[in-house]
């Protein structure tokens, strides 16, 4: 060959490596490095007003109150999840798992916007102002995107609500091991520095496959599973009910709660025009179209900046209990939580109020306002129709719990706690 022909090869190289670069949009993710997303309907719904507000809510509220790392939202979190979809279903394809161009790009498009409807702080508002749970508001925005896109989201709608033919598509979006969960351990582990939530994600996705319409794992990736569940169980009470996590949020909670029935009372706020909306909506409004609708257009205007603002308004508003309250959030002056593994005691209780009434000369009624009590539940492994399956090497498919050496948790655990401001003891 001679020197021309050389050098058209080289044109050509570089034609298609440009050609290829055209085709995808690339991200720079501290988690898996250089990921890569086809352009067309996916990167349109990334660009969308609806997707970019997920930049502005945190994934882990505020978790950044015990692990000063955790800054990374939701946005962070649902490009991982796509990444981690597409390498499942080359891995899937690559075994003779039928998938289609259609249905693997409706399955990224579930992954990705599966948690487009949550709001600020996580389930703070959902708890208070937000009366919609947030995997209904997800369907509603994905319903509303879908018109705005004539259609193209209608298959992604049926397999995250599981009502499409092919039920492990579903399964790689909601099940008790799918790229949801794989991202969020992983994500939430980097960020915190929290290394014992550090999963082998890439070998479970390898060892991914499907018999009778149903995810199974390979048994040779079964201590991997067993690492992700036991990972799980640690992240929970390691940062996602870590006691001062749990104090700052339930804290939030009350604060809105208070700010919203002194609203209705009369009290004036200045806050945003979408969250004043919610705080006018009433639990029980009209369930037709329009009314979704407009709970829709007001809620993707949310965002964690309206809460903080919303916050710092309180600080010095003439409640004297929300303004109390807010500061504390605001400046990280945490209210005291103690933790039981079972019921605290009424008398113990009343005590606590009545400790609280005469330290801040207040009636019962307000001293209620500032002793929170609750519980939480955790369970990490379920043994039901959508248990872990294992593909055992005679091509047999057994549930997790029958074929696992160390035996998986199903127990839930329950902590009940007590939250109220220091030193009134």
């Amino acid at each position: 060959m001679n020197e021309d022909s050389y050098q058209n090869i080289a044109n050509l190289e570089i034609f298609v490596l440009f050609r290829n670069m055209q085709k995808y949009k690339i991200f720079n993710d501290p988690v898996y490095g250089f990921t890569s997303v086809p352009r067309g309907i996916l990167f349109q719904l990334i660009e969308h007003p609806y997707f970019q507000r997920l930049r502005r809510i945190k994934q882990l509220g505020l978790t950044d109150y015990v692990y000063p790392g955790a800054l990374h939202t939701r946005f962070h979190h649902a490009l991982g999840a796509l990444h981690l979809m597409r390498q499942a279903i080359n891995v899937l394809r690559s075994k003779g798992v039928e998938i289609t161009e259609k249905e693997a790009e409706s399955v990224c498009i579930a992954i990705l916007l599966h948690d487009i409807g949550h709001g600020p702080f996580s389930h703070a508002l959902e708890h208070t102002i937000v009366n919609v749970h947030h995997e209904e508001m997800s369907i509603l925005i994905m319903k509303a995107l879908n018109e705005e896109f004539d259609g193209q989201l209608t298959t992604a709608i049926q397999i995250f609500e599981d009502k499409y033919t092919k039920h492990f598509l579903h399964q790689l979006v909601s099940s008790q091991m799918d790229m949801d969960r794989m991202d969020y351990l992983n994500r939430d582990s980097f960020f915190t520095g929290v290394s014992e939530g550090v999963i082998g994600y890439d070998r479970m996705i390898k060892m991914l496959d499907v018999r009778n319409d149903r995810l199974v794992v390979e048994v040779k990736g079964i201590y991997s599973v067993e690492k992700f569940l036991i990972a799980r169980r640690l992240m929970y009470w390691q940062v996602y009910l870590h006691k001062t996590v749990l104090s700052s949020e339930q804290m939030l909670i009350q604060a809105l709660k208070i700010a919203k029935s002194a609203y209705k009372k009369g009290m004036s706020i200045e806050m945003s025009a979408p969250l004043r909306y919610f705080f006018e909506l009433s639990s029980k409004f009209e369930n037709n179209e329009k009314t979704y609708q407009s709970i829709v257009d007001n809620f993707v205007q949310l965002d964690d900046y309206d809460v903080i603002n919303v916050l710092k308004k309180f600080m010095n508003c003439e409640n004297k209990l929300l303004s109390y309250i807010s500061k504390r959030i605001i400046n990280r002056q945490l209210f005291k939580i103690e933790l039981s593994d079972s019921a605290f005691s009424s008398d113990y209780i009343k005590k606590i109020r009545q400790k609280i009434a005469v330290h801040f000369d207040i009636n019962k009624k307000e001293a209620k306002k500032l002793l929170i009590k609750g519980k939480e539940t955790n369970k990490i492994y379920s043994k039901n129709n959508n248990e872990i399956l294992i593909l055992l090497k005679d091509g047999s498919v057994q549930p997790l719990s029958s074929v696992s050496d160390h035996g998986m948790r199903t127990k839930i655990i329950t902590k009940h706690y007590l939250c109220y401001p220091k030193n009134i003891l």
